[in-house]
């Protein structure tokens, strides 16, 4: 690399001479696409379409039915007799203090 300093105008004549090449080049290749299709040379690329898609976003707030079948049950009765006996405390020993 020079260490030479370029000036302003030096880089404002670099980016014109860059921007005018760009241009020439688009306008040779808009050219050359005009003059194939007036002579009827078509190019390989296929021909795309463009197709709109639309979605739709649908949100099932319900959900979903569940159905729970259970089949019948034949009732068994159960008796049974419980007899609840209350519990008998022995008398404690009275305590004795004596001062």
């Amino acid at each position: 690399m020079s260490d030479k300093k370029e000036g302003f105008f030096a880089q404002i004549k670099n980016q014109l001479i860059t921007g005018v090449g760009i241009v020439l080049t688009t306008l040779g290749g808009v050219f050359i696409d005009e003059v194939k299709s007036f002579v009827g040379i078509e190019s390989d690329e296929p021909q795309t379409e463009q197709v709109e898609v639309e979605h739709k976003q649908e949100v099932n707030v319900q959900g979903p039915t569940i159905v729970v079948n259970i089949p019948e049950q034949k009732e068994k009765v159960v008796t049974k007799t419980i007899i609840v006996k209350p519990k008998v405390k022995k008398k404690e020993k009275e305590e004795v203090i004596d001062w």
